[in-house]
């Protein structure tokens, strides 16, 4: 029964006072200490939403840099690919090529 009382008291609104009372006794529960008065948490309140405005706006400059990285990285890695594909082309142009010479090197001790 205690531990439902004490959730009921451990419950803020912003209009709440210091103390948290148990009603029935009006003795101070241990280990609940409430925020200050209301204008007090509604400062702590607007800290907070400043904060978190703060790190929203921080996240997105991140994100923008971040983007901007994956570009440069996807636009070298498709510099890349250009280049293995020419290699693989000149790879298999050689490749015939040296077949054609043994072929006719072939022919030639004949």
């Amino acid at each position: 029964m205690y531990l439902v009382f004490y959730e009921m008291c451990s419950m803020k609104s912003l209009f709440d006072d210091d103390t948290v009372l148990n009603s029935k006794t009006d003795e101070k529960i241990p280990g609940i200490k409430k925020e200050g008065r209301p204008l007090d948490r509604l400062k702590n309140l607007e800290e907070k939403i400043t904060t978190a405005v703060e790190r929203v706006k921080s996240l997105k400059e991140e994100k923008i840099s971040l983007d901007k990285k994956i570009k440069e990285l996807e636009t070298i890695l498709n510099e890349k690919n250009q280049e293995i594909e020419a290699l693989k082309s000149e790879k298999t142009s050689i490749k015939n090529q040296v077949e054609e010479l043994l072929t006719e090197l072939e022919t030639l001790e004949l």
